[in-house]
Parts: C-alpha cells; sequence; structure tokens
C-alpha cells in the first residue's frame, strides 16, 4: 500500500485502488487528514470498513482549491464509475426522445443513450415529454411501429400515420418530416412555423388544398406548442427542496422540484450512508440536471459547493436551511414522503401493533377468509403481508374439505388448523398476527385451533358489517380509530384476503359447471 505520509496537506481528490480497479474517488480540502480519517478511526458504517479492506494503493491529484477538487472529482467519477461512490443511475425520472437511424425513422422513449440514432433531452417533466413525443407523432405523422407490417395499421386508417409499410409516401418526403420534427426538439419551432406558412401560401395558391389543409393543422399544432413552451418557461424552476433519513446505515433522500412555491417533480434515491454522503449527492446530482436559483436542505452546504453551483449555473445560487415558516412546511412534506415511500409500510404496521397493545410491531400479517355462494364451492384464502407489502408468493387457497356448507366457523378452523399444522411440522416461519374476516364466531374457532396445536399467535378478526375489531377474551369489540393507520391496514389486508378467496370460489363454480 502506498504511504499515507507521502500524501499532500493540500486540497485536491483522492483515489482508492484495488490493483487496477478504482474502488473510490473523494474531494478533500486537506487530502493528508482526510485519507488519515479513513485508516485512523473505528469505521462507523460497515461501506467504509468494506472500502478499507479493499484498498491496496492510494493515488492523489492536487487542486488549487477545493471548488476545482469538486469539478475534477465530477468529471473521474462520470468516467470510472466506482463502486463505493453514491450511485444514481437507478433513478428513472429522467429520459431521452430518441430519434432511430432506421430506414423510416421513428420517435421514441429511451431511458439512457444508447443504441443508434440521435437523442434529444433529457426531460425533467414526465408530463412534458410524453405531450411533445405524442404532438409530435400526431403532426408529421411519423410510424410508431418497432417493425414494419406488411399492411396498413389502424393509425393509417385514422390519419396519423403516413404509412411507409405500403410505400404511401416516399423516403424523401418522410425524411423532410423527420427533419421538421427534429427543428421541433432543437428548439427552432418559430423558423419552421414560417416555412410552414410559406408552404400552405404556395399549396392554396396552386390549388393544392389538401396539402395546404395539412400545413395549416401542423401550423396551429406548432404554436400551440410555442405558446405552451414559454409558458413552462415562465415557471421555471424557482427552488429544489432536498431532505433525506439515515436508518441503518442507508440513506432515503427525496429531492423535489418546486414551482413557484408548488410542488412538482419527485426524484427518490436511496444508497448506502457514508462520510460526506449529501454533499456527495449534491455535486453528483447536479452535475447532471440543472442547478436551481435556491436549494432548500435540512443541512447547509458548503462555501466550495455553493462555488460549484454558481459556476454550474452562471449565477447565484442560495442555500436555505429553514427552521420555521413555508420552506419549513415544505422541507416537512419532503421527510414526510420519504416516510410513507420508503417506510410506509412499517409506520402502517407500528400503528397496528400499538392499537392492539402488542409488545412487538407485526412485521409479518397472515389473514384468512372464506368465500362460497349458497354453500357451494367453498374456499378458503390465505394472504400474507410482510413490512406492509403483499407477499404474494406466500399466498395460499384451501378447497374446504371437512366443514359443512355454509358452516362459516367450522370452515375458518379447518384452514387454519391445515396452514399452521405444515408450518409447525416443517418448523417453518411464523406470522406475527393473524387477522381473521368475520366476527366472535370465526375468531374463537380460529384461536381453539391454534391453542390445539399448542401455539400462542396473536389473532384478531375484523367483522364486515361494521368493521368491528374483536380481540380472544374481550367480550367487546376493540376500540380503535376509525380513521386512523392501524384500520385502514386491517382492512387493505382484509379486502386483499376476499378478494383472493372470491377468486378461488369463482374458479372452483366453473370446474363444477364444466364437470
Amino acid at each position: 500500500m502506498m504511504d499515507i505520509k507521502s500524501v499532500p496537506d493540500k486540497p485536491g481528490c483522492y483515489i482508492f485502488k484495488s490493483g487496477k480497479s478504482i474502488q473510490y474517488i473523494g474531494k478533500a480540502k486537506r487530502l493528508k487528514k482526510r485519507v488519515k480519517s479513513y485508516f485512523n478511526k473505528s469505521m462507523a458504517d460497515p461501506k467504509t470498513a468494506s472500502l478499507v479492506e479493499h484498498v491496496d494503493d492510494i493515488d492523489f491529484v492536487v487542486t488549487k482549491n477545493e471548488v476545482e477538487a469538486l469539478i475534477l472529482e465530477n468529471t473521474l467519477v462520470k468516467r470510472h464509475q466506482p463502486r463505493y461512490n453514491i450511485d444514481l443511475k437507478d433513478s428513472k425520472q429522467y429520459a431521452y426522445i430518441q430519434l432511430t437511424d432506421e430506414e423510416f425513422p421513428r420517435l421514441a422513449l429511451a431511458r439512457r443513450k444508447e443504441g443508434g440514432g440521435k437523442f434529444f433531452g433529457p426531460f425533467t417533466s414526465a408530463a412534458e415529454r410524453s405531450h411533445l413525443l405524442k404532438l409530435l407523432n400526431k403532426t408529421f405523422k411519423l410510424r410508431t411501429c418497432k417493425r414494419l407490417p406488411k399492411k396498413a395499421c389502424l393509425r393509417y386508417h385514422i390519419g396519423i400515420c403516413k404509412a411507409p409499410c405500403i410505400g404511401n409516401i416516399s423516403k424523401e418526403t418522410y425524411e423532410n418530416d423527420v427533419s421538421s420534427a427534429k427543428l421541433v426538439m432543437t428548439g427552432k419551432t418559430k423558423e419552421l412555423v414560417k416555412s410552414l406558412k410559406a408552404d400552405m401560401k404556395r399549396f392554396s395558391k396552386n390549388e393544392m388544398f389538401e396539402e395546404a389543409l395539412e400545413a395549416r393543422d401542423r401550423i396551429s399544432a406548432l404554436e400551440y406548442l410555442t405558446e405552451k413552451q414559454a409558458m413552462d418557461r415562465g415557471k421555471s424552476h424557482d427552488e429544489d427542496v432536498i431532505n433525506f433519513i439515515s436508518r441503518d446505515s442507508k440513506v432515503y433522500l427525496i429531492l423535489f422540484n418546486v414551482y413557484r412555491g408548488v410542488l412538482s417533480q419527485k426524484n427518490e434515491y436511496s444508497f448506502d450512508e457514508t462520510d460526506g454522503f449529501f454533499e456527495e449527492f449534491v455535486s453528483r446530482y447536479y452535475s447532471e440536471n440543472p442547478v436551481p436559483k435556491e436549494i432548500i436542505s435540512p443541512v447547509p452546504l458548503s462555501a466550495p459547493m455553493i462555488e460549484f453551483l454558481e459556476r454550474k449555473r452562471s449565477t447565484r445560487v442560495k442555500n436555505t436551511v429553514p427552521k420555521i415558516g413555508e420552506k419549513r412546511d415544505l422541507l416537512d412534506i419532503t421527510r414526510s414522503n420519504i416516510e410513507l415511500g420508503f417506510f410506509g409500510g412499517e409506520i402502517k404496521a407500528e400503528a397496528l401493533g400499538k392499537a392492539l397493545g402488542l409488545n412487538d410491531t407485526p412485521e409479518v400479517i397472515e389473514c384468512f377468509d372464506i368465500s362460497h355462494l349458497s354453500g357451494t364451492s367453498t374456499a378458503g384464502s390465505m394472504v400474507q403481508f410482510v413490512s406492509g407489502q403483499p407477499n404474494k408468493s406466500n399466498y395460499r387457497r384451501f378447497k374446504i374439505r371437512t366443514a359443512e356448507k355454509s358452516d362459516d366457523y367450522a370452515a375458518i378452523g379447518e384452514v387454519v388448523k391445515r396452514r399452521y399444522k405444515r408450518l409447525k411440522a416443517d418448523n417453518g416461519k411464523l406470522p406475527d398476527l393473524i387477522i381473521i374476516d368475520g366476527g366472535k364466531g370465526q375468531l374463537r374457532a380460529a384461536y381453539e385451533e391454534l391453542s390445539n396445536l399448542g401455539l400462542s399467535i396473536p389473532v384478531m378478526s375484523i367483522a364486515k358489517k361494521l368493521e368491528e375489531i374483536y380481540l380472544p377474551g374481550l367480550p367487546f369489540p376493540k376500540s380503535i380509530d376509525k380513521r386512523g393507520k392501524a384500520l385502514q391496514y386491517v382492512r387493505e389486508i382484509r379486502d386483499e384476503a376476499h378478494r383472493f378467496a372470491v377468486k378461488y370460489n369463482r374458479l372452483l363454480r366453473k370446474k363444477e359447471a364444466l364437470s
């Protein structure tokens, strides 16, 4: 390994290597101090510890100041894509419009610049991108099929495709239409409208009325697009709001683009937590995306980072860390979105555990329901939810074997017995909570079967009519907030179990009818 003592105490970038492979690239105001920190302290996070274990060589590049180090770091990270740097490539909020290089080119949505052709974008607004793609295809009547069919499709018959597949348009004329679409995507709409107006006059003068009508329709569509683009430019991003939650060595982060005080585009990221992760994220994100006039964040950005952003924007950038007021509300809303987006299931499970008075949060919940039609084709279902999400690979369905027709109590007892007798025999993982779709009778039947098996799993039921919650040993329904997250979660699970049971009941009836 390279001697750390030889690392200069100057601003620049440090490069951790494993053999010839670059593992991590970072920047520092004082290279020696930053590099030594990796080896002199006990590692707080597993990712940094893993990184140090793999490092067998250290390289560095000295710069004039920390801002230049930031710029160099971005360039090197883009070029080498090191394993331990923050990876933002999983974000799917931005996409391109691709003009393919086929004989008769088409416009398509592209997530990455892969394959042949020309790419326009990226578009930060999915709605704007979709609108433009739809308008261009409709206005210039370009093909949308991936393979040219042998006969004209419906789009030709309703007048929104020129059908090059059947030779309805010459290659030269089609290429002219493609060139017009390219002018629009490069922002030269006014020049195209001017040309189309000249064409319309010429067509009218020569009594080519169909061509004149088509030119007029194109002019109308493009003038509408020009007005919309002008309006959107007037609503350019005023602010970006960034907030994050660190949990279990992971960072969960959401960045909102704000249009004149209204939350708009939402961008979600999750990555391993490391020292300085926030500024690393900011530098990576804004090296690929427009820098706003103001960035609202829970922690302040350093002066070199602000200077880096201002260089990219070519004007001043304000960083606000609000404590009160509307901007604080924006930060709080962003945090709420993180909690719901990344931890919504955990929040629901915690609320249900608290409402039922359970000692532990019910992470794994299984719910049973019975479905039949006047006592025929009786079917049982069991659905499983894990951390607030349905785990469909563990759904089970039961054809009732021993219970009498229309005896819901016995049917519930049978499926509960069959499910947990097998799990017990196989030493399978038992759920943290069992929900029964029904009232006190169904709950009693399930509880008795669990007791007979020697299992002490928390169990409850939810009655259909008034959606009351029953627990073993309580003569009256459990009082639970009707609008709270706990009951909402129970309803969600119950409804899924009911849907699954009804589906199986219909299948059984269909089989019986065929037989």
